[in-house]
């Protein structure tokens, strides 16, 4: 069931992107030496506002609000995400990546695999979904949010670029990882698999997590957080929130609530 501030702030769920974010860039994924490169998307119910420039997909949603009039699509997902992805993205010289569209339209815990040699690496080659709720129950329980900061105004992630391909393949490998941790329900490996995709992140896009406008020592924030629990990531380029995992409380987290089936009301 929709929960009641979405009569305020819409029904469609946030989305989380956990390990292999930016392997749904074609700029990435066409110079992956072993495609398809993975990234996991959680779908959240919008129990709260999530702060905006965060990474939580919170610019493709208002895109689905207004281009649905304020209501969740019926239809086939796959089909919408290209519906929403060509409304959000006409006319612009850098568009964003699918991955948004798919974590909004689709329900529960996905694997997203991205291959250039299929819709130019702009759409997942293949999708693959999980909706058990005792997997959702799982990850609810083990993901701890931290709010950090909105990346800064003005800031450029793609300021510099070190494409190296090794790297590349590292990143859609820590997103299959990532979704074999959450299959096995194995914290430890989830939060390794989170680790990793940071390792690739400053290896590959440094600005991702050394925004230089930004106020926070992001990566020794991150670090702090690794050291103490099974790992810890970004939700997006320049801070946002931080996952922890852990089966312990984290001191200023809070929980989510993933959203296994979908709402049309």
């Amino acid at each position: 069931m929709t929960p009641d501030i979405a009569r305020v702030i819409g029904p469609f769920p946030y989305r989380m992107a956990f390990a292999g974010g930016w392997i749904d860039q074609p700029f990435l994924s066409r110079l992956n030496p072993e495609p398809p490169g993975s990234l996991v998307t959680v779908a959240v119910e919008p129990t709260f506002r999530w702060m905006d420039r965060c990474g939580m997909a919170t610019s493709t949603r208002n895109v689905a609000l207004q281009h649905w009039g304020g209501r969740m699509p019926s239809g086939d997902p796959k089909d919408l995400v290209r519906e929403l992805y060509e409304a959000e993205n006409r006319g612009r010289a850098e568009p964003s990546g699918s991955q948004d569209m798919v974590g909004l339209l689709y329900p529960g815990v996905c694997r997203l695999d991205y291959d250039a040699s299929v819709d130019r690496g702009i759409f997942p080659a293949r999708i693959e979904c999980c909706t058990d709720p005792g997997v959702a129950r799982w990850l609810e329980r083990v993901i701890k949010v931290l709010p950090i900061a909105q990346r800064p105004l003005g800031y450029e992630p793609l300021a510099v670029q070190h494409l190296h391909p090794q790297w590349i393949a590292r990143l859609g490998e820590s997103g299959r990882a990532c979704w074999e941790a959450i299959m096995a329900r194995s914290a430890p490996a989830l939060g390794e698999s989170m680790n990793e995709c940071m390792r690739c992140w400053e290896a590959l896009l440094p600005h991702v997590v050394r925004p230089p406008s930004s106020p926070v020592d992001l990566v020794g924030l991150a670090r702090h957080y690794q050291d103490r629990s099974d790992g810890a990531m970004y939700s997006g380029c320049g801070g946002g929130y931080l996952y922890v995992v852990s089966e312990q409380p984290v001191p200023g987290s809070f929980s989510v609530q993933v959203r296994t089936g979908k709402d049309t009301a």
